[in-house]
């Protein structure tokens, strides 16, 4: 799988959640989302549960509650999205601070709030305390199909490379004395992006090239033999089973 990779979300760290294996949290991830969407929408006080569960995670993780905080920002259009429920979907109105709003979309808006919120808050903690090469491990580790895990990893890899690529040429277009600042300037940003296209390509062909000259033949060798002991999946675990038993009184009461 290569050599190891640092990604901007991880934090370096020796908690306990830092040393479970891979899969066994990506496995919990994904069961504690499964279970938040399942839990009715009109439970709100389950919806607090789930967030003091995510904070006993983080403090355990040692993720400070303002790097989470600032990650959460990626949801912001979906925030937007849900602000604009209460004012489109049809049925029964309600009057908030003089302004009509609709019942159903008041429940719809805040259905997307509070599960996509959490889902989200699930997925920075799984990325703040695991690598990226360990996550890519721990999908090989669960039987992905070998075909997605290898795009995703050469996905990932080509995106920094692509990357850097941009920032040398925009170093190379400010030391030319080029600024972009106004539609003038379209022009020579579109040949730059043609340009990187190119290089894209052509580097891409000798990637290939020296993948096959080294005997690669569709599948990608396997260095590290990720495992987990029993204790390991019943700490990993705690989350989902937990959030199980506060969706089932979700349901219940």
């Amino acid at each position: 799988m290569g050599a190891g990779h640092a990604h901007k979300l991880y934090r370096h760290g020796h908690s306990p959640v830092h040393e479970l294996p891979p899969h066994c949290k990506l496995a919990a991830v994904f069961c504690f989302v499964v279970v938040v969407v399942s839990t009715p929408r009109e439970a709100v006080w389950a919806f607090a549960l789930y967030a003091v569960l995510l904070a006993a995670v983080a403090v355990v993780a040692r993720v400070p509650a303002g790097f989470l905080l600032r990650r959460l920002l990626i949801e912001i259009p979906f925030v937007a999205f849900a602000f604009l429920m209460p004012f489109v979907v049809p049925g029964d109105q309600v009057q908030v601070l003089g302004v009509s709003l609709s019942v159903p979309g008041l429940w719809d808006a805040w259905n997307v709030l509070a599960k996509g919120t959490l889902g989200v808050a699930a997925s920075v903690i799984l990325a703040s305390t695991t690598e990226l090469r360990s996550l890519l491990l721990g999908l090989q580790r669960l039987k992905l199909p070998p075909m997605l895990v290898q795009i995703a990893s050469f996905m990932i890899r080509y995106g920094d490379v692509i990357t850097d690529e941009m920032r040398r040429m925009s170093i190379a277009r400010r030391s030319r004395g080029f600024e972009a600042r106004g539609v003038r300037q379209w022009g020579v940003l579109g040949k730059s992006a043609g340009a990187l296209f190119i290089r894209s390509y052509e580097r891409g062909e000798r990637v290939h090239l020296a993948m096959v000259s080294r005997g690669y033949a569709g599948t990608m060798p396997v260095i590290d033999e990720v495992t987990a002991t029993r204790a390991q999946w019943t700490y990993a675990a705690a989350l989902p089973v937990s959030a199980l038993v506060v969706c089932l009184l979700g349901w219940a009461l």
